[in-house]
């Protein structure tokens, strides 16, 4: 009779390396595994921060135009870009239109501290009385600029915070043709937007200075007491080297900006990667890339008369 089976006998220290050996190899491919897995949630994350955020930035910027519209229909005439100072009987000189729509945007007590501040003074930088201007009101800034929360301060000096804002007026091709629908003074009627109001820009996207000189939601002087690149904004803006003497004179174009570049605040730009929101005067909001650029200076004018095809 053939023998009985036998089985080679293996030491408990075989088996114990054996075990090790095997245990390591799959540790190192587990977390190859998490580290792919969690690089792609990740990424996933980002994506949807990145599409929740653009989502909330065309909706605010949506109902600016809206509060455009409203202000339209009730005075007659879109607000002033900015009004100057020229006029004694100006009652808010220097004010932007931003604090001008807070009626319609349900800010009725914040636009009576703006009156009473002004009845009191004149000099929108006098704080207090006039406490909007180092007042943050995120709805006027966008998502991704965590600037826009809090006030921030004016050329690194506490005792000046200012309020800022990402959406500015689209006064046209720039601050002396005064061709688009906001601009010092204005007094635009519906009626006088020839090109339509699903052709016409009103609102568009620039992050404020990175000295926060430029940007400010409340009032502001601009370049040259005309509002431009403070809250106003032209598609074909110039350097009037009074503030900014170290930038190239322009004309700028739509392109993409960094938060630590000056010479930003003379175009249009966004935290958004390839292009940036703007509001059509029917209060739309579309995202344009900045491979429009071309198509800019007949979309900021508001009887131009140009056949203007918008990208889809």
């Amino acid at each position: 009779m053939p023998g009985p089976l036998t089985r080679p006998i293996r030491s408990a220290t075989n088996y114990r390396q054996r075990a090790a050996g095997i245990s390591l190899v799959e540790l190192v491919v587990v977390l190859a595994i998490v580290s792919i897995l969690l690089a792609l949630t990740t990424a996933s994350v980002q994506r949807v921060r990145a599409a929740a955020a653009r989502t909330a930035c065309a909706n605010q910027l949506r109902q600016l135009a809206l509060a455009l519209q409203s202000y339209e229909a009730q005075r007659g005439a879109y607000p002033p870009g900015v009004a100057g100072d020229r006029d004694p009987r100006e009652p808010y000189p220097f004010l932007a239109f931003h604090a001008r729509l807070l009626p319609f945007l349900e800010q009725e007590p914040r636009w009576a501290e703006v009156e009473a501040a002004f009845r009191t003074t004149k000099d929108f930088m006098a704080d207090p009385p006039h406490t909007g201007l180092s007042t943050a009101m995120p709805q006027f800034g966008c998502p991704l600029d965590a600037r826009v929360r809090t006030p921030q301060p004016a050329r690194g000096r506490p005792d000046q915070l200012r309020g800022l804002t990402s959406y500015l007026g689209v006064e046209g091709t720039n601050s002396l043709k005064q061709d688009g629908l906001l601009f010092l003074n204005s007094k635009v009627r519906t009626a006088d937007v020839a090109d339509g109001l699903s052709n016409t820009l009103a609102l568009g996207e620039r992050p404020a200075s990175p000295d926060f000189l430029f940007g400010w939601w409340y009032g502001g002087w601009g370049q040259d007491k005309d509002g431009e690149a403070d809250m106003l904004l032209g598609v074909r803006t110039n350097n009037a080297r009074t503030w900014v003497p170290d930038c190239p004179k322009g004309p700028y174009s739509f392109t993409a900006g960094k938060l630590d570049n000056t010479c930003d605040v003379f175009h249009f730009w966004s935290l958004h990667p390839g292009g940036a929101h703007f509001a059509f005067a029917d209060g739309s909001a579309r995202f344009l890339r900045y491979s429009a650029d071309d198509l800019l200076p007949a979309l900021a004018t508001r009887a131009g008369g140009e056949a203007v095809a918008l990208p889809d």
